[in-house]
């Protein structure tokens, strides 16, 4: 699409078009977002965070994760249930810290130390 030569005289109904679209655009956005986040704050059953998580583990792995505690999880009744922003954020804590990570958690805890050590 080849660009328009704009008038002083169209100026003001090409600022009216571009506020109008732009408008659009924000509203398209932000119903996108919220039903993104409605979507991401669903409840799953076992079968559906079988699939859900990657490798497709078996039903018994995930019910010893239940069992030790690893995995977030409600029950509903005898019914296991599982929040998809939860999984979400367990999969991301579970992964390997970086280098720069492992050091601040080092340097926390030896400060921590320091400061208990000259209290006492």
């Amino acid at each position: 699409m080849e660009p328009q030569q704009l008038t002083f005289d169209q100026l003001p109904a090409a600022v009216s078009e571009l506020l109008y679209k732009v408008t659009n655009i924000e509203r398209q956005l932000s119903t996108t977002s919220t039903q993104s986040a409605q979507a991401t704050d669903c409840w799953m059953s076992l079968d559906e965070l079988c699939e859900y998580l990657p490798g497709k583990p078996a039903k018994a792995t995930i019910y010893g994760k239940v069992h030790l505690r690893e995995i977030p999880h409600k029950k509903d009744g005898k019914r296991l249930i599982f929040r998809k922003s939860e999984i979400d954020e367990w999969l991301n804590a579970k992964g390997r810290k970086t280098v720069a990570e492992t050091q601040a958690q080092a340097d926390q805890y030896l400060g921590k130390k320091k400061r208990s050590k000259s209290i006492a």
